[in-house]
């Protein structure tokens, strides 16, 4: 039951930092580090002993009746993929509540509180194996996240908090129209009504309610991304959340809707999906490119921030209608590496944020005098979003790119455009804020110890991703190899050669 615990965990922790707020500030922080450590260290440990699960694509299986009359059951699984997803999680989890531990002052406990939540939430999606189960955790996500950036937001948060609560509500109540769709369609056809993921797979269907049904769950997943034109509520909501619910926002939350489309999409859909290739492709396409025209166009540097990551997502969603091995590998790396990347230049911004009190990029300049170590750490993560050679996010974009011109030639050549747009709004950055003239003299401290170790560790994985990348893709093999075979068993199906 090691992956009921993960979740429970978070869930009592959540409650007992709430409790305790009321009587310290210290304990909620404290509690939080503790619970979410724990997870991080039970994670670790099975990336540890991986091998001696076997070479199935599940590792461990655990499933039980939640509410059998209506075939709902408590069905938790792990592989390769939600295996690295929830390392990434319990790391970023645990830099949020290091980050925040001087930035929040207010409602401490319930800050916390939400925290732990969100990420329980976030754990159930990347472990559910049943639809209800799944829709229940995606909905968890939401609340506490509604609350972050309503309440410990910047100027415009009441704003910003209900147009992601609607952009993400609304697209997620398509997607649970399409589980009861397909709940239903599976009961008719079999007589046995069941929201299990693995009894849903190969449900028979005519082709036009497929796609029907995969269009659902889609726009769940693109919102998430996001994907053009469906972005819309991304960069308020980053601009406005404090930095833990920015860094969880990119590093986590995003990364669900790239987790669906691997998990759901493709295996329960494989028809619909190739028919819908083309244009997935193009939407990634537009995605890179006008993420970047975006991202370069921004003067408050959150906002900047935020834009890339509608770039950077362009690649996963042209890297997922690829449909080929090292594509797949690729959309791995690229979740990872930029939850990283990305996650350090919130950190960042929320660093100079707390010193200067202005994220206005016109107002910055020539602050490496005053914080060389500051200066160093922006530009090795503005390196990395740029997709430097040595560093996570090259590796990524190399094997999309990569794996995308076996399957389509043209949308490669335009994505690589995006990769010269990144390099210029990532130097930019590092202009902008670090180097040239001072436009404003501020006094400020460079970075305390404890900013050093969120800092530090942010920059070995980025190295280590970047230098060492094999253990991430034999960990996602077995899981992106299952992904494959329902696309390849179309084309068999319909007397083509395999897709490569």
């Amino acid at each position: 039951m090691i992956l009921l615990d993960l979740i429970l965990i978070l869930l009592t922790g959540g409650l007992l930092a709430w409790i305790t707020g009321k009587w310290s500030s210290i304990l909620p922080r404290i509690i939080s580090f503790i619970a979410i450590a724990i997870d991080l260290l039970l994670t670790l440990s099975i990336f540890l002993k991986q091998e001696g699960f076997g070479h199935t694509a599940w590792l461990i299986n655990y499933r039980t009746n939640w509410i059998p009359s209506f075939g709902i059951s408590l069905h938790l699984a792990l592989d390769g993929l939600s295996l690295l997803l929830l390392l990434l999680t319990f790391f970023l989890g645990l830099l949020s509540v290091l980050i925040s531990w001087k930035e929040i002052r207010e409602r401490v406990g319930f800050f916390h509180f939400n925290i732990l939540w969100i990420l329980a939430g976030i754990a159930g999606v990347f472990l559910s194996m049943d639809l209800f189960l799944f829709y229940f955790f995606w909905e968890l996500m939401l609340v506490p996240m509604y609350f972050l950036i309503g309440i410990w937001g910047h100027e415009n948060r009441t704003y910003a908090s209900y147009k992601f609560f609607l952009y993400t509500q609304a697209s997620g109540l398509l997607m649970f129209l399409s589980i009861l769709a397909l709940y239903f369609i599976h009961g008719r056809n079999t007589g046995i009504f069941t929201f299990d993921y693995q009894e849903l797979l190969g449900t028979s269907m005519s082709a036009p309610i497929a796609f029907l049904l995969m269009l659902g769950f889609l726009a769940a997943f693109l919102v998430k991304l996001p994907i053009v034109p469906l972005h819309n509520w991304l960069p308020d909501a980053h601009t406005e959340a404090p930095t833990a619910g920015s860094v969880i926002l990119a590093g986590l939350m995003l990364k669900t809707g790239a987790y669906g489309l691997l998990r759901f999409v493709i295996p329960l859909f494989p028809e619909a999906s190739v028919r819908f290739a083309p244009a997935g492709m193009i939407l990634g396409v537009i995605g890179i490119l006008y993420g970047a025209k975006l991202a370069f166009a921004q003067t408050d540097l959150k906002r900047l921030v935020a834009y890339t990551s509608v770039s950077h997502m362009g690649f996963v969603m042209l890297g997922v209608f690829a449909f080929n091995t090292i594509a797949y590998q690729g959309v791995v790396m690229q979740i990872i590496a930029h939850a990283i990347s990305t996650g350090a230049l919130f950190i960042l911004v929320g660093q100079l944020q707390e010193r200067i009190h202005t994220r206005d990029l016109n107002l910055m300049g020539g602050l490496w005098k005053q914080t060389p170590v500051m200066g160093a750490m922006g530009l090795i993560f503005a390196m990395a979003s740029l997709g430097l050679p040595g560093l996570a996010n090259f590796v990524a974009e190399f094997l999309i790119l990569t794996g995308t011109f076996r399957a389509n030639i043209l949308m490669t050549c335009l994505a690589s455009i995006g990769l010269v747009a990144a390099t210029i709004y990532s130097l930019r950055i590092v202009q902008k804020v670090f180097l040239g003239k001072e436009a404003t003299v501020w006094k400020m401290k460079d970075l305390s110890i404890r900013e050093k170790i969120v800092c530090g560790s942010l920059v070995i994985v980025v190295f280590w991703l970047g230098l060492f990348p094999q253990p991430v893709i034999n960990t996602a093999k077995p899981s992106v190899i299952k992904t494959l075979n329902s696309i390849e068993q179309v084309s068999i199906n319909q007397n083509t050669n395999p897709i490569p």
